[in-house]
């Protein structure tokens, strides 16, 4: 079981060629995204890149919208997954984003959406296709919201 999970904030050329490289193998490679769809808005993105034990494991970004704080690319190598690096991936994204922050959203795949769920993701609407995969729209209820919730019930 590996013993050593890290994310890093990246954008050394280096460091995002590994981001990229673990995108290709399960976007392109294991679920046959179109590579067209794959490679875009790049430079506008904050990415991550997650390690076990210092091997590249998986990867993730976020980008500021015109709705909002989009998170995307959630990618973990299929040796690490069950590995806690999706959980770590969404943990450190989700605390990078600026603290005005308040609408964030993601479209996840229909098997990611309970790891998101997890950390206070909601689906919303009916499911769609992307890139030939289901996915779900789901928001992240600002504090704010889920305050007034809490004091609802």
């Amino acid at each position: 079981m590996p013993s050593k999970v890290e994310v890093r904030k990246v954008n050394d050329p280096a460091e995002l060629e590994k981001v990229f490289a673990i995108r290709r193998e399960v976007f392109v490679g294991e679920q046959n995204c179109p590579p067209e769809l794959e490679w875009e808005f790049e430079d506008e993105s904050t990415h991550f890149l997650a390690t076990v034990d210092d091997e590249p494991a998986g990867a993730s970004r976020w980008r500021k919208t015109d709705k909002g704080y989009k998170l995307e690319r959630f990618a973990v190598l299929k040796k690490f997954r069950g590995a806690g690096v999706g959980q770590a991936l969404v943990r450190t994204v989700l605390d990078d984003l600026p603290a005005d922050a308040d609408y964030v959203y993601l479209h996840a795949q229909v098997d990611a959406a309970t790891l998101y769920a997890r950390f206070g993701f909601e689906k919303v609407g009916e499911m769609f296709e992307e890139a030939g995969i289901q996915h779900y729209k789901m928001i992240k209820p600002s504090s704010v919201r889920e305050k007034l919730k809490e004091e609802l019930h």
